[in-house]
């Protein structure tokens, strides 16, 4: 048994018009999220079987039979378990269809300042409640995996920035940014610009190797004092960029430029951010800036595989 692979379709030409004519029915949209997935076949994600060591069979019904097969389940020979494409994803266990999922990621992964989710619920069909959480669950996989994800070299900068909620202007949230120059950007939520809360996020995201650009904050002064280099810009001076006797800039532009994006989203588009989810919507523009360079297609097709291994429940359980 084999899905079908992902070079059956050019990521780079897939948009919303294709995906609403080629992909508009259930059966459609879940070989798409397979073929996506599961670009070598079937993948059991219970015990990780691709049908190498123990057959993964697709469930059909038999000849004659009364009994209905859902579509799209499988049973895998090595652990005698069933699933579906969606299991162990943040869609599972969802009443959602398949091909509505598809549609709001690509419209949250492709809007660079971002969507509200009263705007997916105007444009899918659903309700305000299920659009929010389905946005929600999107941005919840969508961030990026520490432990696996390499760490940050060559010139990066480094900055803070705060967020207001609309709901209590003196709840402010504080969203700390650390990006390669030309590479990708790591995002985190804080409770206070100190040299440990900095220092922290830095040792996670940066190798020692990198020369980090700052402000004048005295926090990075501490945090960075192991790092190959720590250059900082005096922006009290009205320093914005200064150019070095070695060739090299240092500056924060950067930073600016990815602040600047989310201020305007949340300004412009979600009116209010409580600090309870304002790291789900830092990790929806850390991947949409991860991934600038790609178009709106391929940006789908890569993101899509890391709803695997992720789940977020309307409410959490205690345990």
């Amino acid at each position: 048994m084999k899905t079908m692979p992902k070079d059956e379709f050019d990521a780079d030409e897939l948009n919303l018009i294709k995906l609403a004519q080629e992909y508009n029915d259930e059966e459609k949209a879940r070989t798409l999220l397979e073929s996506i997935l599961w670009p070598n076949g079937a993948v059991c994600p219970h015990c990780k079987n691709d049908g190498k060591q123990k057959t993964i069979s697709k469930l059909t019904p038999k000849a004659g039979s009364k009994s209905a097969v859902r579509k799209g389940v499988y049973f895998c020979g090595a652990c005698r378990k069933q699933f579906t494409v969606t299991v162990k994803t943040v869609f599972e266990s969802s009443h959602v269809k398949i091909q509505t999922w598809v549609m709001a990621w690509f419209l949250i992964c492709s809007s660079k300042k971002g969507m509200s989710a009263h705007q997916l619920h105007r444009m899918l069909g659903v309700t305000y409640k299920t659009a929010w959480f389905m946005a929600h669950r999107i941005r919840h996989a969508m961030a990026t995996d520490l432990k696996t994800a390499p760490p940050l070299a060559n010139v990066c900068e480094a900055d803070e920035t705060f967020c207001n909620s609309f709901e209590n202007t003196q709840n402010k949230g504080i969203i700390a940014l650390v990006l390669e120059r030309g590479g990708q950007a790591r995002t985190r939520v804080i409770a206070s610009v100190t040299a440990k809360n900095v220092g922290k996020f830095m040792d996670e995201c940066v190798s020692k190797t990198a020369i980090v650009n700052t402000d004048e904050h005295v926090a990075y002064k501490l945090a960075l004092k192991d790092y190959k280099q720590h250059d900082r810009v005096c922006h009290s001076r009205f320093e914005y960029a200064r150019h070095n006797p070695d060739g090299t800039v240092s500056h924060v532009n950067s930073c600016e430029s990815f602040f600047s994006l989310i201020k305007r989203g949340v300004f412009g588009n979600f009116h209010c951010v409580s600090k309870e989810h304002l790291q789900k919507y830092a990790s929806e523009f850390e991947l949409r800036w991860n991934t600038r360079f790609l178009t709106d297609g391929a940006r789908l097709v890569n993101s899509m595989p890391m709803i695997e291994g992720k789940r977020l429940l309307y409410r959490q359980p205690a345990n």
